[in-house]
Parts: structure tokens; sequence; C-alpha cells
């Protein structure tokens, strides 16, 4: 127990180094969304990510606000045909969140990589969840695209365990799992973030964030 504690204390240890630098995490494994999401949630539905919504019923809750641990769904779109699924790291406000997921932005030329502690931003204007816009790591930036979503399905005590198994099991197997650059976007949202901090952030890319939940609220007008 002591070792697997060292060899995940030691993986973390090495993320937070390599997340000092502008690049994502990524892995020599090519990670699926649909495994790596089950992985780490603990929330044990199987088969393509636009089926979890439908198969969660009577199995697991659901809902429309973002938790720690939950799995945020989307739906499939003309060119994400079997929809996809990640995992809430944290919620930051109720319209910004991270998510790690798995073979979203094409890493170093390559997919099915992990991201961790990725910005993703609710833009729906119920602020319902039901839109969300997330980080591309090849623009450093928002993408382009507004995706829709089923919502949240939430982790109950069983699925909680199998997430920290699972989360030993990628630390044991040395997944360089390091913060992008959206984590530093994230980061100058947070509430309580002091002036300093936030001068060290992407300023374009939070001007852009704090523009799509201006939109949003119909506080002002944004690009989306």
């Amino acid at each position: 127990m002591r070792k697997r504690m060292r060899t995940l204390l030691g993986s973390l240890a090495v993320a937070a180094f390599v997340g000092m630098t502008p690049v994502t995490a990524a892995a020599d494994t090519y990670w699926q969304c649909v495994p790596f999401a089950r992985l780490l949630s603990g929330i044990q539905i199987f088969g393509d990510a636009r089926t979890w919504w439908q198969q969660a019923v009577g199995k697991y809750d659901t809902g429309f606000q973002p938790k720690a641990g939950a799995v945020l769904c989307f739906k499939p779109t003309e060119r994400m045909r079997l929809g996809h699924v990640a995992v809430v790291s944290q919620v930051l406000t109720d319209r910004v969140v991270q998510i790690t997921h798995a073979n979203w932005s094409p890493i170093d030329g390559s997919r099915g990589k992990i991201e961790k502690d990725v910005t993703i931003v609710d833009v729906s204007p119920a602020g319902d969840w039901s839109q969300v816009k997330v980080w591309y790591d090849p623009t450093r930036d928002l993408g382009g695209s507004t995706y829709p979503t089923y919502g949240f399905i939430y982790q109950d005590a069983q699925a909680q365990k199998l997430a920290v198994n699972g989360w030993n099991q990628i630390g044991n197997t040395a997944l360089a799992m390091a913060q992008s650059a959206a984590n530093q976007v994230s980061a100058a949202v947070r509430p309580g973030a002091g002036p300093l901090a936030m001068l060290s952030q992407a300023a374009d890319s939070t001007d852009r964030i704090g523009a799509l939940l201006a939109a949003a609220t119909g506080q002002g007008s944004a690009d989306r």
C-alpha cells in the first residue's frame, strides 16, 4: 500500500512539474473518452458515449448542475457522431468548470491523449449546461464550436470507491497527466484570485470567457 501511494504521489509530482509548462498532458496509450471516463469516475456504464445518458436512468442520479466527479454527457453532432463524455475535475463558478477527459484535442499532432483540468464554459441561455464551449489545445483558447449536452451523471458511493481505484491505476501506470494552458485561464476566473496571479494568465482567453458569460447571462454580446 505504501509503495502504491509513493508511486501515485510521485506521478502526481511529475504531473505538477510538467504542468508548469504550456503543454497538455498526454500518455503513450491511445485513450478513448468512454473507458477513460469510466475509469476516472467509477461510473459503470458501457457503450458509446451517446448512450450513457439513457443508460444512467434508474442506475445513477442525473441533473443539470456540475459536481466534482460527475460525468458530463455530450450529445452526438454531425462531426461527433458517437458523442463524448468527460469527468468534472472541479467547479469554479456556476458557469465555469474544469474537466478531465480523453481523445479531444490533438496533442503533438496525435489523438487519444488525456487532458487534465480543461476549462469548459456553460453558454446556454438558461444556464442549465445544455450548451458548452470547451478549451481546444491547438489554439490555446476555447474552441469555436458550441456543443449540446444531455447533462451530468453523478457518482454514488460505489462509484466514488471505484474512482479512487481508477485514479490509483492511472498513477501506477505513470500517465503524465499535466495541467494545460486551460488551467491557467480558469485560475484567472477562480474566486479570490489575486491581481498578480491574474496578470500572469492569458488575458485574451480570459476576456473571451468573460464575454461568453456576459452573453449567456444577457449582459453583453459575443460571437458564439
